[in-house]
């Protein structure tokens, strides 16, 4: 790899010499946001182990799906998961990948319901469970993609859009609610009565300002 000058050359140079499609733009000097239909890929090597490690990215979530030794394995999946490969094929494929149920649900298209599953149900965010019930309720809102910050409830409209526009929720007493848009005009915290809550989301997340 110092030969290559580094990692992203070496995986140019690898996916070249195999016929590969990585994505990887020739100016990157480093292995990180490779776009692809199911969300942003990047590569980085482990300390100690002599792994290339494989996380997949989408906004303000991301999680490791695998590690290989071998490069070129590497660049094959890569390319393989860009062409849009199913789960099932990918994981026949490639051994090294771990592809788990969220990874799945991202194959399928349905990321959101998969993630307010898990949020529903885990005993981690126990304090906020009554919170994302609440939001999870709404018709409107049960589409947004849900993620936690310092245990704040983030609503996105678009899953795989950075920009998409977002609203953080607290509650830092039972019954008392805190607002946030994270992009737009509105950048304070506002305090939202407990029956207009859900009203108060649906416009900051859907209405033109």
């Amino acid at each position: 790899m110092t030969a290559s000058d580094g990692l992203a050359a070496a995986l140019r140079q690898e996916a070249e010499r195999r016929g590969c499609d990585i994505g990887l733009p020739p100016w990157a000097t480093e292995a990180v946001g490779i776009e692809t239909t199911r969300g942003y890929l990047s590569v980085d090597t482990t300390t100690g182990e002599g792994l290339f490690r494989l996380r997949v990215h989408i906004p303000d979530f991301g999680w490791d799906i695998g590690a290989t030794g071998d490069l070129g394995t590497l660049v094959e999946a890569i390319a393989a998961w860009r062409e849009g490969q199913p789960a099932d094929v990918l994981t026949a494929r490639f051994d090294f990948l771990r592809l788990d149920e969220f990874t799945r649900a991202l194959d399928a298209g349905e990321p959101t319901a998969a993630q307010w599953a898990t949020l529903l149900s885990s005993e981690y965010y126990r304090g906020q469970r009554n919170l994302l019930r609440r939001l999870h309720a709404d018709e409107v809102l049960r589409n947004t993609f849900p993620t936690m910050t310092h245990r704040t409830v983030r609503l996105r409209v678009d899953p795989m859009y950075w920009m998409s526009r977002q609203v953080l929720v607290h509650e830092p007493e039972e019954g008392r609610y805190e607002v946030k848009c994270v992009r737009g005009p509105a950048s304070d915290w506002t305090e939202v009565a407990g029956d207009g809550l859900v009203a108060a989301l649906r416009a900051a997340l859907y209405d033109d300002h």
